[in-house]
């Protein structure tokens, strides 16, 4: 039996990171780019300077700037996109999608105003026949470490097992293990909402502030993410797995995260205009944070830790009030 043909949409860090390590597995994979000059660029460095530095390009990997070549014959579709784009560039590749493929989301946000999931966001966009062949991608995954072959493990979820064992088969290498997860809801929040934290933590540390503050902000943020979760219909527990804290624990410890990077900057004084047009990658947790206000105040969920890090990047709230307002809120049960 053939090994399927894999496609990857964006050329982002985490995008060249999994074509490269699914080419190396021996699969022919393909990279869209958005321009044929960054197509020809990368094609002709067999490596992603901007992005990801010194991972060469496997024989096996092809990049294009045509969707219609990149989906030619995929039996796997990973959409590694910023979240916000997420819809748009599904609409765009949906004409050339083989009927049978399987499309994974490597994304990790909400989309402002909708408040969709990307896996919802996916469906939304794709004919019902495809629905069951959706599935998510997430996990402790800093592509730095990936790129520079340290192991880690993530997880697949979808509601149809047979889906989520097929892309457990295809992309799992003894440096990459996957789990396969039937909790899309769990998943899908628990690798949008940490970014957010990750903000709140990086502050703390940009701070100064020490060990006992930043477990407080994973601990009590952990406590959000699994109410508004729960409130969404996922599984708490979920949110104790690698999807959950194993992929807040490596967003809030790596200064390689990009969310964090925004918290320590923000902590010393930096705008957030300023530190977005500085960084050559989006960092989630900025519009996750509206987003999930959004989807707070429709389900009734408070999220304290979510309410400041959005006072501060979207109100100009001063950080350090913005701490002084978490430290000295209303006297509380933890179990509430």
């Amino acid at each position: 039996m053939a090994e399927p043909r894999v496609a990857v949409i964006g050329s982002g860090s985490w995008g060249t990171t999994l074509a490269v390590l699914l080419a190396q597995k021996g699969l022919a994979v393909t990279l869209w780019t958005r321009t044929p000059d960054e197509a020809q660029r990368l094609q002709a460095a067999r490596e992603n300077r901007d992005f990801v530095p010194g991972l060469i390009f496997p024989a096996g990997l092809f990049v294009t700037s045509s969707l219609e070549q990149s989906l030619d014959r995929c039996a796997l579709l990973l959409m590694v996109v910023p979240a916000q784009t997420l819809r748009e560039n599904m609409r765009r590749a949906r004409d050339f999608l083989p009927v049978e493929a399987v499309v994974v989301s490597g994304s990790k946000g909400l989309e402002i105003d909708t408040t969709q999931r990307m896996s919802q966001v996916i469906a939304e966009e794709l004919p019902a026949a495809f629905h069951a062949r959706i599935a998510v991608l997430s996990g402790p995954n800093l592509s730095r470490e990936i790129a520079n072959g340290l192991p880690t493990a993530s997880v697949i979820a979808s509601p149809d097992a047979a889906t989520a064992r097929f892309v457990q088969e295809t992309m799992m290498l003894p440096r990459f293990r996957l789990y396969t997860h039937q909790d899309v809801i769990g998943v899908e929040l628990g690798g949008a909402l940490k970014n957010i934290i990750a903000i709140a933590a990086g502050a703390v540390d940009g701070f100064g502030f020490g060990d006992n503050a930043k477990a407080m902000v994973l601990t009590r943020g952990l406590a959000e993410i699994a109410r508004l979760a729960s409130a969404a219909g996922a599984n708490p527990m979920t949110l104790a797995g690698l999807a959950g804290i194993g992929d807040l624990i490596a967003t809030c410890a790596s200064p390689h995260s990009r969310n964090h990077q925004v918290g320590e900057r923000l902590a010393r004084g930096e705008k957030i205009e300023m530190i977005q047009h500085s960084m050559k990658m989006v960092a989630e947790g900025v519009a996750t944070a509206k987003a999930a206000m959004q989807m707070a105040a429709r389900l009734r969920v408070e999220l304290p830790i979510t309410e400041q890090v959005y006072g501060v990047v979207f109100e100009n709230k001063d950080p350090r009030q913005a701490v002084m307002d978490l430290m000295t809120r209303a006297a509380k049960s933890e179990s509430d």
